[in-house]
């Protein structure tokens, strides 16, 4: 009976250095090989151009490199491209490159369909199928790093965890996925240049602050009023505000990071005096930012933008209360890519 081959890139360097020792081979032989499998990205063992065939031929028989494969690419009007992103299994998941003027931002997902019950949300509506492992996630990033090369002609800037899933309902391979992302052993890139979103599982934000973790967070806050944010974001009935107002108290305490909050304001849900003020009083327990973004309908017109209005009224309370806050226009409408949008419907 075949035995089935391990994922090579689950392996340590540590374990690749004694896989190859246990096989009668140099231990520095694990490095060159890892460097290949992270670093340069290597899709198959037949790249790594400086290991002698012999020792090619042994990885092919122990290993597979479950390399994701960029399905379909498609450009919106304003310059967005989204990947439908093919994993080893056949599961699809979405990621998105966002350009401006200044950065590339990539949008990355973090599970197949959703652990979480958001009903403004596309995403939600697919069942969880699964976690995406590590190295899955930090494929994404590599392909859309270079997209923003061949399109844009310059590296990848930013990422954001804000594609399918929850990433703190997969913390531990998220974790992985970024410890890599930052390494000199992988991407290199800066902690603080990568932002982690969550719907605020409390207990999963005290873990990173204990972890004194370097990258940013947001939350997907939506409304600062129990009643109405479980009317939204059923889960908080199990994690009310009180407890994710706790945690994040306790995330600032720990880190001195400030909170960033995601916020859509939506016609006679949230688009009141009374939502506003609510937020206010949330927002000035630790230093912390707004982002009132643009909602992007999915199909069934239960949920609708607010007025302009409504939205300025927001921003000018803000501001009045000396809470920083920025109007995002959303990006990649026209492709079912922007926030709350990837729902795999290619």
């Amino acid at each position: 009976m075949e035995t089935k081959k391990k994922d090579i890139r689950a392996l340590t360097k540590e374990q690749l250095r004694q896989f190859f020792v246990e096989h009668g081979d140099k231990a520095f032989r694990g490095n060159q090989v890892y460097e290949w499998l992270w670093q340069k990205s290597a899709h198959t063992f037949d790249a790594m151009t400086n290991v002698s065939k012999e020792t090619r031929q042994m990885l092919e028989e122990n290993f597979v490199i479950n390399h994701i494969r960029v399905d379909q690419m498609q450009r919106s009007s304003d310059g967005t491209i989204k990947n439908a992103v093919r994993l080893h299994d056949g599961l699809v998941v979405e990621s998105v490159l966002i350009p401006t003027e200044t950065r590339t931002t990539a949008c990355v997902s973090s599970q197949v369909g959703c652990s979480l019950d958001c009903r403004f949300c596309a995403t939600a509506r697919m069942k969880r199928m699964r976690n995406l492992n590590p190295d899955e996630i930090y494929d994404q990033v590599v392909a859309i790093d270079n997209e923003s090369r061949l399109y844009f002609d310059r590296p990848l800037s930013n990422i954001v965890f804000m594609g399918m899933g929850e990433p703190l309902m997969n913390y531990n391979n998220v974790l992985k996925a970024i410890e890599m992302i930052t390494s000199p052993e992988g991407l290199g890139m800066s902690p603080r240049r990568i932002t982690v979103s969550t719907s605020g599982v409390p207990k999963m934000i005290k873990k990173m602050a204990d972890e004194e973790v370097k990258f940013r967070l947001a939350v997907s806050l939506h409304s600062a009023i129990d009643e109405v944010r479980t009317s939204i974001m059923p889960f908080n009935a199990t994690f009310p505000l009180k407890d994710l107002r706790e945690a994040l108290e306790y995330w600032y305490s720990k880190t001195k990071n400030r909170i960033t909050y995601e916020y859509v304001v939506w016609k006679g849900i949230n688009d009141t005096r009374e939502a506003v003020d609510a937020l206010v009083k949330f927002c000035k327990f630790a230093p912390s930012k707004v982002n009132l973004i643009e909602y992007n309908p999915i199909d069934d017109g239960e949920f609708q933008q607010a007025s302009m209005d409504a939205v300025e009224m927001y921003r000018s309370i803000l501001e009045s209360n000396g809470i920083t806050v920025t109007v995002r226009r959303s990006r990649g409408k026209d492709i079912d890519a922007a926030c709350g949008q990837l729902a795999n419907k290619s």
